[in-house]
Formats: C-alpha cells, sequence, structure tokens
C-alpha cells in the first residue's frame, strides 16, 4: 500500500479522477478494444456501436456479441425454467439453506424500512400516489465470478416494493451457462425472467427491448466500465439506478484495532476488482506498517492473490494526528464501505455524512455486509455517496402527487395564482383560473329547479 502521511496531501491523494478516465487511460484496454473491433476505438465508440447495433438488429446482435465478446455460442437467449430448476442440484447443498437466510434477513430489512405502495393523504385536499415499476431490469456481473448474492440484493428489494415483472440479464460462460449459483438465487428471489446476455448489449436490450428481451422502466446493477458507460448513455431512455464502479473500502483504526482483521478486511474488497480502491486511515503508523506485513502473509494464501495485488499495490494507508482529520477524510472520500475498527465506533457514526454504508466495529465486517446482514450491498461508488442513497425498495416505486381541491379552496387561492401567472407573461395560465372562479360563482347563483 502507498504510505501516505499529513493531512494535506491524504487529501490531494483521495481527490478522484473520474472511473471513466482511469480505464480510457488503461493501455490494455485500449489492446482489447482493438483486437475485438478490428481498429482503435474510444470506450464511448464501443459503447456506441454496441447500442445501435442492438437497437437496429435486436436479437441477432446479442446473439453476435456473445459470440464475439464471451465466447459462447448460444441456442437461446433466455434461460428455462428446467435450468433453473437444474441449478439446484449442482450447487453445494449447503449454499441454498445459506441463500434462503440471506434472502429473508434481506426481506425482513426492507419491509422494515417501511417504503410501500399506496395513497399517503397529506390534507383533506393534498396527497400522494405511490406505484411500483411495472418491469424493471437487473444487471448482474459475471465473468471472473459469479454473484448470487447481488441477485438477492436487488431482486428482493424490488418484490417487497411490488414490481411485477422482473427481468434479469447475465453473461454467460464460454459454455453458455449461467453459473448455477446465479440460477438458484434467482429462483429464490423469483425473478421473472432470465437471459444470457451481458456487457453493453445487455443494457442496451434492456433500455429498448428485442425480439426475446422486453424493454423495461428501470434498469438496476453493478458491471464494468462498459455496463457503467451504456447505462450512462440510455439514461433518460430508461431510469438507472446509478453509475457503479469497482468495490471501495475505507477502514478506520486506531492502534487498538486488530492487525490480522484489518488486513483481511481490505483484502476481501481488493479481490473484486483490480480497481477496487482499500484505504487504511488510522491514527498509528505502527499499526499501518503492521497491517501492510499482514496484508503480504494472507495475500500468498488467496486464489485471486493476482487480482487482489493489483488493488493493495494501488491501495492508500493514511497516518493522520486523530480521529477529527479521520472523519474529514472519510466526508471528503464518501466511500462505498466505511469500516470503523477504533474504540466507542458507534460514537462517531452521527458525525460520518458520506458513506454508502457504514460497519460500526470490528463485529461487524463489510463481508457481512456483502452477503447477510440485511441491506443491500448494491452501494453508491465513485464519491456519489455524497448525493446518493444504498439500493433500496424507493428505488422501486415512483410517486404521483394528488390535487383534489373543493370549489372553496380554489377560489381562496385563484387570486393568487393570477398574480404569479401574470408576473410570468402566461395569461392562460390567468385565464384558466379567472374563468373557473367565474363559471363557480355562477353556478353558486343559479337557483335551484
Amino acid at each position: 500500500m502507498i504510505k501516505v502521511k499529513g493531512f494535506a496531501k491524504a487529501k490531494q491523494l483521495l481527490t478522484r479522477k473520474d472511473l471513466l478516465e482511469s480505464f480510457a487511460a488503461s493501455p490494455q484496454i485500449a489492446t482489447q478494444i482493438k483486437q475485438t473491433f478490428g481498429k482503435e476505438l474510444s470506450l464511448q465508440q464501443v459503447v456506441d456501436l454496441i447500442i445501435n447495433e442492438v437497437r437496429n438488429k435486436g436479437d441477432k446482435a446479442l446473439f453476435d456479441y456473445t459470440k464475439k465478446l464471451d465466447g459462447a455460442e448460444l441456442d437461446s437467449l433466455e434461460v428455462s425454467r428446467q435450468e433453473v430448476t437444474a441449478a439446484y442440484d449442482e450447487v453445494d447443498k449447503k449454499l441454498i439453506p445459506a441463500l434462503e437466510l440471506a434472502a429473508e434477513r434481506i426481506r425482513s430489512f426492507h419491509l422494515a424500512c417501511g417504503h410501500k405502495a399506496g395513497v399517503i393523504p397529506i390534507d383533506r385536499y393534498l396527497g400522494q400516489q405511490i406505484c411500483p415499476l411495472n418491469r424493471v431490469g437487473l444487471y448482474v456481473p459475471g465473468g471472473t465470478a459469479a454473484y448470487p448474492s447481488t441477485v438477492l440484493m436487488m431482486a428482493i428489494p424490488a418484490k417487497v416494493a411490488g414490481v411485477k415483472e422482473i427481468i434479469m440479464v447475465s453473461p454467460p460462460g464460454k459454455d453458455g451457462n449461467i453459473p448455477a449459483p446465479t440460477l438458484v438465487a434467482a429462483g429464490i428471489a423469483e425473478v421473472n425472467h432470465i437471459f444470457k446476455v451481458g456487457g453493453a448489449q445487455a443494457i442496451a436490450a434492456l433500455a429498448f427491448g428485442t425480439e426475446s428481451i422486453p424493454k423495461v422502466d428501470k434498469i438496476c446493477g453493478p458491471g464494468n466500465i462498459f455496463v457503467t458507460l451504456a447505462k450512462k448513455m440510455v439514461y433518460g431512455t430508461v431510469a438507472i439506478d446509478g453509475l457503479e464502479g469497482p468495490s471501495e473500502l475505507v477502514l478506520v483504526a486506531d492502534e487498538a484495532a486488530d492487525t490480522v482483521l484489518c488486513a483481511a478486511d481490505l483484502l476481501a474488497q481488493a479481490e473484486h476488482d483490480p480497481l477496487a480502491s482499500v484505504i487504511l486511515i488510522t491514527t498509528s503508523s505502527e499499526l499501518a506498517n503492521r497491517v501492510d506485513r499482514e496484508i503480504e502473509i494472507q495475500l500468498r494464501k488467496l486464489k485471486r492473490r493476482s487480482i487482489a495485488r493489483q488493488a493493495i499495490d494501488r491501495g492508500i494507508a493514511v497516518s493522520v494526528h486523530g480521529i477529527d482529520e479521520a472523519i474529514e477524510l472519510v466526508n471528503l472520500f464518501a466511500p462505498e464501505h466505511l469500516s470503523l475498527m477504533v474504540s466507542d465506533a458507534s460514537s462517531l457514526v452521527s458525525r460520518i455524512h458520506n458513506a454508502g454504508c457504514i460497519f460500526v466495529g470490528e463485529n461487524s465486517p463489510v463481508v457481512l455486509g456483502d452477503y447477510v446482514a440485511g441491506p443491500s450491498h448494491v452501494l453508491p461508488t465513485g464519491g456519489s455517496a455524497r448525493f446518493s442513497s444504498p439500493l433500496g425498495v424507493a428505488d422501486f416505486l415512483k410517486v404521483s402527487n394528488i390535487v383534489a381541491l373543493d370549489k372553496a379552496t380554489m377560489q381562496e387561492l385563484s387570486q393568487s395564482a393570477i398574480v404569479i401567472a401574470e408576473a410570468e407573461g402566461l395569461d392562460a395560465h390567468a385565464q384558466a383560473v379567472a374563468l373557473r372562479v367565474i363559471a363557480s360563482k355562477a353556478k353558486q347563483s343559479q337557483p335551484f329547479s
């Protein structure tokens, strides 16, 4: 990890570049693009090309890109019910009850949050009607790992919200199949349709629809840079949850923190992605040194050590003078995950304003949040925790305001509305109110027949 001393230097390093810039500058990405498409293209051009082909050619483009990009030649895009059923026999039998436990905790958490469809009266004349979205698309990453937990973290709050139809997309392996654990999770979460398609082409299919994949109202879920950029480009045609990037962890520790646990938690997020951000902020430079040494010991035992190594080498260990400086750096960085491995950690929570999820004390590791704690692990990244929230039931609901005034209230408010309309130069607005007042007075003066 990069060792940093001094608050000012830490602030400089923790002011991050845009995720897209990091990828665009990668020679490895440029080489892959040229090999795949036969010419040099920017990330924007690649995603533009894919989206346009899916819009124009529908399923044919999806079959072609799945073969070209994923190395899988498919007979059908949709996963059959028989394939989902068969997946239950393929997985480790201990996985099914573990996923069911996770599902129940996730469901209980989101039910307890209280967001639900219905009509909320504000007073006698005003209110809100809250309705679930009709159809949503969930992107579940694949490729280097299977993510059944991500299925549960998105599909269950959508179900709690009352979404009528949940469409899931996920890239297949070279064998043309989505990993069995992912399919089992989709079965537990009662996903309606599953399609073997990933990347920007999956996002385009969900946004515009193809012969097989229906157009959705909102797309949710994390993915690689091509997925993220595609979500950005189709926003407006459909809603999106956010632009999620690689995993992030800021771990704040004092001199009493457990060295082994600190190293383990940092490595757990580092193994997600070479571009994962793992940051240790500590009031003890000696602890930083011990954690660094412990990381090297644990790293040698990991199956994904080559991925974790790249993230750890980019990681930062910051020594600060006190907890106040640590908190300021946390709020500046606005991490996806924040772990407080300090004495009296709970007392610091109210001072944290920018974080996707706060893990309080050594008994609340981020990994439990990844799987079974209850809150969704789909969280804002890239500093967007300054203005965004974790994925939840509210993401799958929409609001219509209700105005149902009686005659007396309409007349009472009309003159102010006319004055404002005239100030804005909108005489048709003023007239629509004035005529209504005249009509209501005329009706009042008419005798009953």
